[in-house]
């Protein structure tokens, strides 16, 4: 399972039916999970964990020290959960003091070529980020999150569950659950009916584009909006746009319609 020049450290874990490839270097801190597959000339060192049944293609680089300044040797960790796919030259850091000391990254995820994901990030399940996608420090995505193609993300983004970012757009603010963006600066242009259609409920559906078009396309102030939504509305959806809405340090971007004469 092996490949002869491939070099494993003493004091690495590796599951008994691990594959990797010619020319890789594992460290001894790695815990690598079953029916985990490792490409070729792949680095992975650090503290880092990697869960079941993940695919790690070529020239990956997963573990390697924070690219942050405040950075000084510090015991800091990686982890990566199951069945994800990191495709070829993604890059991988661990997490800073700073920032709680370890990334984290779920399960079912696919990062395409060249992605970037920075010290202390948090991704959820089922997120696409696709080619040259790069997230900087603290960033954090939920769940079935798109990200499309050379997006950059700035630190400290929250991006909400089922949102997309649109390629080649470069997000500054924080993106609410279920919303689109685009643009750069992006900004909010709707929801992701596509993504909502294929995973939610039409009931559920409608109550977001009901609630998308009064807090976005309403002369009330958003904020102050959001509250009073999340008072009424009993859909836990709504309820939980409105709570993002309200719990966002970075601010909401989005330009109101204006009814031209």
């Amino acid at each position: 399972m092996i490949h002869p020049t491939a070099i494993v450290h003493e004091g690495a874990q590796i599951a008994e039916d691990v594959r990797i490839g010619a020319y890789s270097v594992v460290g001894p801190e790695v815990h690598i999970g079953p029916g985990t597959e490792i490409g070729t000339h792949t680095l992975i060192e650090g503290e880092t964990t990697i869960g079941a049944r993940n695919r790690i293609f070529s020239h990956a680089v997963i573990g390697s020290i924070p690219q942050d300044l405040k950075y000084h040797g510090e015991k800091v960790r990686l982890e990566i959960g199951d069945e994800n796919i990191i495709r070829e030259f993604t890059l991988i850091n661990p997490g800073t003091e700073g920032g709680g000391g370890v990334t984290r990254i779920g399960n079912g995820n696919l990062l395409m070529g060249y992605v970037h994901i920075a010290h202390d990030v948090r991704i959820g399940n089922a997120c696409i980020l696709a080619n040259a996608a790069t997230l900087a420090g603290h960033v954090e995505l939920g769940d079935r999150v798109v990200v499309g193609g050379m997006t950059p993300i700035h630190q400290f983004v929250r991006v909400g569950d089922y949102a997309m970012i649109a390629g080649a757009s470069a997000l500054s603010q924080d993106i609410p659950p279920y919303c689109l963006a685009e643009g750069n600066r992006a900004v909010l242009r709707g929801l992701n009916l596509t993504g909502l259609r294929r995973n939610v409920e039409r009931e559920t559906v409608d109550a977001l584009k009901s609630a998308y078009r009064r807090l976005f396309e309403s002369n009330e102030a958003l904020r102050e909006n959001a509250e009073k939504l999340f008072k009424e509305s009993d859909n836990e959806a709504v309820r939980n746009l409105c709570r993002f809405i309200l719990e966002s340090r970075r601010g909401i971007p989005f330009k109101r319609k204006t009814n031209a004469q």
